[in-house]
């Protein structure tokens, strides 16, 4: 079984409040990467530290439809 990052408040804020650092979505916000980004990090890996936990959760939470739950977070 993998070790799932705990879902806390926090983390869900930093997902719509910050920027991919890079690459071709560079200062796009995370919660906003289009899934087929998401899913070419879960095949080559997901970077190291902060960064690839946010990813991880965003990839999570749209591959099982949870949107919503950043909905009242972004206003």
């Amino acid at each position: 079984m993998e070790d799932q990052p705990q879902l806390n408040p926090q983390l869900l804020l930093q997902l719509v409040q910050m920027k991919m650092p890079f690459g071709k979505y560079k200062e796009t916000l995370l919660c906003d990467l289009p899934m087929h980004y998401l899913e070419w990090f879960h095949r080559k890996g997901f970077p190291k530290g902060k960064l690839g936990v946010l990813l991880a959760t965003i990839y999570e939470i749209k591959l099982n439809g949870l949107n919503d739950l950043l909905t009242p977070l972004k206003k």
